[in-house]
């Protein structure tokens, strides 16, 4: 069923945008990947699909399926991150208070984590199409110091936050917070967790801090290349089990992602389209 799917998108010649300039990861675009054979393919896209056979029959799967979208609305929504001449995907201001930021009028998204959990990575993943925007990755944990604002032409603003954790900013409190709870085009707090070692103590105490918001917010997990797959699996059990059981404002699907494997991107592109309202679905949770 997935091959019928993808395939008519794939093999028809259909091109998602033209990169020029600067060259892209080699799998930027869902085009690209389909020299892939299709089963990778595919776990590229619903990257949980790879995890499935390995879980007891008696797990329930629901919460890891609730945003499912077809291959087509994947392919729409990543246009929307291939810069041009009418949309321009840029970097547009950095801030250290609430005060420094201009109020905005299109929707915002945030990413906010641990230090060295691969925020910096992940979000340069997302901009891969248009890799004329500068993500700086640093190899040195909290190299993030202020908010960092890239406008996605008019159709919402990526907000990259400093890091929690080793080496954050003295007053990360005072930076994000306020951020956190006042940003009042704010449609949805992104939580890294680092998929390799699970929730640390700094992330209970973001996620209260999430909570307490009462805005809602979804868990990405990163780094999936980095464990085996058992690992992965108690470490994404355990998280679900505080989601399911610790919180009330979090989103109950966590989305796996590996910026270096390029697994999970192409569908979080397509929740970030979806949550701002940039693209219309045809059905969130395919079968």
């Amino acid at each position: 069923m997935f091959s019928l799917r993808l395939r008519p998108w794939l093999q028809s010649g259909f091109q998602v945008c033209c990169v020029s300039r600067h060259s892209a990861h080699k799998l930027a675009s869902l085009h690209k990947a389909s020299t892939l054979p299709q089963k990778k393919v595919q776990s590229l896209i619903y990257p949980f699909s790879q995890l499935d056979a390995y879980l007891d029959r008696s797990v329930d799967r629901t919460a890891f399926q609730l945003f499912h979208p077809s291959v087509e609305d994947v392919m729409k929504a990543e246009k929307l991150f291939c810069s041009s001449s009418t949309h321009k995907i840029d970097y547009h201001i950095s801030a250290e208070r609430m005060e420094q930021i201009p109020a905005m009028k299109q929707p915002e998204v945030c990413f906010i984590g641990r230090s060295n959990v691969g925020k910096s990575s992940l979000i340069k993943a997302l901009f891969s199409l248009a890799p004329e925007v500068e993500v700086r990755v640093s190899k040195t944990p909290g190299h993030t110091k202020k908010m960092n604002f890239f406008k996605v032409g008019k159709s919402f603003t990526l907000v990259d936050m400093p890091g929690y954790g080793h080496r954050a900013p003295k007053d990360f409190v005072d930076m994000v917070e306020p951020y956190l709870y006042a940003r009042k085009n704010l449609a949805r707090t992104f939580l890294l967790v680092d998929g390799s070692v699970g929730l640390q103590t700094a992330d209970r105490i973001a996620l209260e801090m999430c909570e307490e918001t009462r805005r809602p917010y979804v868990m990405v997990v990163t780094k999936t290349d980095k464990c085996g797959r058992g690992a992965l699996l108690t470490n994404l059990l355990n998280l679900q089990d505080v989601v399911k059981t610790q919180t009330t404002s979090c989103f109950p699907q966590p989305f796996l992602v590996s910026s270096m494997e390029f697994s999970g991107i192409y569908l979080l592109r397509c929740f970030i389209a979806h949550i701002t309202g940039s693209i219309r679905l045809t059905d969130t949770s395919q079968s």
